[in-house]
């Protein structure tokens, strides 16, 4: 991996207090069984449901069992009335233009987490995105299915690769970080770490890529509404409204309607969440 994409000497990385938790359960098990092993089922058992938390927790996308998640802006951008807008799984050159135009007319800026083989594949509508003063997320470089069941090296391969593309095409080092459909297993925080990638989830979701109905898009994307939401739009792997247009073009423009007259403004990633740690 290159060196521009490393931290030389990244500060510690701090152990979440669950992952902490499950390394005494494993070691007092261990010891149990060691001192008396008629406790081997009670053991067993300590174990299992320790591994069923895990698997619980990075099966739920706004989890912070297994480290930081933002899953809200920081209050001070609350406090603005501000609220981010997420665009995932593109850049698509049919999709993503249009979705550019809207928020051009709206004055709205958002965060493209875009799939790094992707955006390789459109350097120049990936380098438009960042022209007209939006911000480029990682979401990995393949968005493979089984993405959650990696090791630390098939993490880092991933999500390493992306960044790379992302300097390489749009001269951009991202500094926040979605997991494909949000999952995820305790590994994956060290290697965000070392990277220097903030974790980033959401408040509320349309289902855009699964639910081709507008208005009950639109309609999960505003109900409770406030300052400081996260809000997840696809402008790749959009399901499509019955006439056949993609369904986040349909809920686009009413969503930007609702935010202005709720009082609430937009703001990219890159400039409502902080760095992880100061970057060289």
């Amino acid at each position: 991996m290159p060196d521009v994409l490393l931290h030389p000497t990244p500060p510690r990385w701090p152990w979440p207090p669950a992952l902490a938790a499950s390394v005494g359960v494993h070691a007092l098990a261990a010891a149990g069984v060691l001192v008396d092993p008629a406790q081997g089922a009670t053991a067993l058992a300590a174990v299992a449901l320790n591994q069923l938390v895990l698997t619980a927790a990075g099966l739920w996308p706004r989890s912070t069992l297994l480290g930081p998640n933002w899953r809200r802006l920081p209050a001070a951008a609350a406090q603005r009335a501000q609220v981010a807008l997420t665009f995932d799984d593109g850049p698509d050159p049919e999709v993503t233009p249009r979705v550019l135009d809207m928020l051009d007319a709206a004055g709205a800026r958002a965060t493209f987490f875009v799939i790094g083989r992707r955006a390789q594949a459109a350097p120049a509508l990936t380098r438009e995105i960042v022209a007209r003063g939006h911000a480029l997320g990682n979401h990995s470089a393949v968005h493979r299915h089984h993405f959650a069941l990696l090791g630390p090296g098939g993490f880092a391969r991933e999500i390493g690769r992306a960044q790379q593309i992302l300097a390489d095409v749009a001269g951009v080092r991202a500094h926040c970080f979605r997991a494909p459909a949000g999952l995820r297993n305790p590994l994956l925080d060290p290697v965000l770490h070392r990277l220097g990638l903030q974790l980033v989830s959401w408040t509320r979701r349309g289902l855009d890529t699964r639910d081709g109905d507008a208005a009950r898009v639109h309609a999960r994307l505003v109900r409770g509404l406030a300052a400081g939401d996260i809000l997840l739009l696809h402008d790749g792997h959009a399901a499509r409204t019955p006439s056949g247009r993609p369904v986040v073009l349909a809920v686009l423009p009413p969503l930007l309607s609702a935010l202005r007259a709720a009082g609430l403004a937009t703001v990219t990633l890159a400039e409502a969440v902080p760095l992880r740690y100061p970057l060289p």
